[in-house]
């Protein structure tokens, strides 16, 4: 036990020191706080310039045509850098339609609508023409697909004899979100944005555990390739065995990802109540985070550990990595499903399934949703059974595989590996 200890240690030291992980460690939490104080700047600028929108419209009503340019008009003066301009295509000797679509190719128009039947009274449809359209014109052709809606709407209001504003009036409800506290008085305005945020709480608390185990994980395998291919690794297992190695290596790095996953999550818990969004964090939920981490950090170095001892380059054990990755990114892949329904089949299946428990149930746990505890239990001696089975494999294969050189044992090899005592 304590040659695992001292392993481990330095495992645990020579890991943090590297400034490669003192860099990792500040500029995510840095990055997200940058996104956070910045991400309106990030955004898309509603006022930025850009060359004036042309838009054909053809087979419509003179009342139609009126009401579409008023909307035009109405946009440009809350956006004259990026002006939308109206064109009544006349088809002449041609049809109307045929003759914007011309205009189209020949590049005198950047959109044309054409409206077919009684769109003011309900009935017929609009075909919205574009050529060869650039990314850029995306966005602002949106705009003005739904300009011509609302001037269509705004139609049928007065066809109808209604005014759009009392309409309006009446539909529109003022609604304050308020979350109580704990005691009276308690109460904080929640706006949108703020709900959002709480719901992305239990993706969060997934994440955190998806990069700590997967993320130090890596740090494993390359430092199993490094001593193998240094010999170092045989200087080590001269005076240790390879099981009190490997263990050793897995305790420090579990370590590790304890620290990177606990600072990362006092920091977010900062920004959210800085940002007066309240998370609910339970000292159970601590408890069966931890419990869970280490667990799922165990099985899946156990699982890099076996990888590693067989492959003689990082190329390698990615190649062979690839299909277990897999699995374990299904969580993030169902996680809005999986905070939808909690308590449904597939999460209740996933539960209990080693490579997933951990993901899958903290977020249940971080979800808010009661779940049963005879559920969590059982859940976590299935993962505990999958990582002694995991460790016995990786132990049988890290055995004799960490000493060999050149050519990477095939599967009948391993599993001859796996059958010895």
């Amino acid at each position: 036990m304590r040659n695992i200890i001292r392993i481990a240690r330095r495992e645990y030291i020579e890991t943090v020191k590297t400034w490669t992980f003192i860099l990792g460690l500040v500029v995510m939490p840095v990055a997200l706080g940058g996104l956070l104080l910045f991400g309106e700047r990030l955004g898309p600028d509603q006022n930025a310039p850009r060359a004036p929108i042309r838009v054909g419209a053809v087979n419509s009503s003179a009342e139609l045509l009126a009401k579409v340019q008023a909307v035009f008009d109405e946009y440009n003066k809350s956006h004259p850098r990026g002006p939308v301009t109206l064109v009544q295509v006349d088809g002449g000797d041609e049809p109307a339609e045929q003759q914007g679509k011309q205009m189209l190719r020949q590049d005198r128009l950047d959109a044309c609508a054409a409206f077919e039947g009684d769109l003011e009274g309900g009935q017929g449809e609009m075909r919205f023409y574009t050529y060869k359209l650039k990314s850029s014109e995306i966005d602002a052709l949106w705009t003005v697909e739904r300009l011509i809606r609302d001037a269509i709407i705004s139609r049928r209001y007065e066809t109808r004899g209604l005014d759009r504003a009392v309409v309006q009036a009446i539909t529109n409800i003022v609604t304050q979100r308020i979350e109580l506290g704990e005691e009276q008085g308690q109460e904080r305005i929640q706006n949108q944005g703020h709900q959002v945020a709480r719901m992305m709480i239990p993706f969060a608390f997934m994440y955190l555990i998806f990069i700590g185990i997967v993320g130090m994980g890596q740090h494993l395998v390359s430092s199993i390739i490094e001593e193998k291919n240094s010999r170092i690794i045989e200087v080590l297992l001269s005076v240790v065995s390879p099981f009190k190695l490997m263990a050793g290596k897995i305790v420090g790095l579990a370590a590790v990802g304890l620290t990177v996953v606990a600072l990362w999550g006092v920091m977010g818990y900062a920004v959210a109540q800085w940002q007066g969004i309240k998370i609910d964090i339970s000292g159970d939920l601590i408890v069966y985070g931890l419990v869970y981490y280490v667990l799922g950090f165990i099985l899946f170095s156990a699982v890099l550990a076996g990888v590693g001892s067989i492959c003689n380059t990082l190329k390698e054990t990615q190649s062979m990595l690839m299909p277990i990755m897999l699995i374990f990114v299904v969580p993030i892949m169902a996680g809005v499903k999986l905070v939808q329904s909690p308590n449904g089949d597939l999460a209740r299946v996933l539960s209990f399934v080693p490579p997933t428990t951990p993901m899958v149930m903290i977020l249940r746990l971080s979800s808010g949703s009661e779940i049963w505890t005879g559920e969590v239990i059982l859940s976590i001696v299935v993962l505990a059974a999958g990582v002694l089975a995991t460790l016995w494999a990786a132990a049988k294969i890290f055995r004799t595989g960490i000493l060999m050189y050149g050519k990477r044992p095939g599967p009948r090899e391993i599993a001859r590996w796996l059958c010895e005592r």
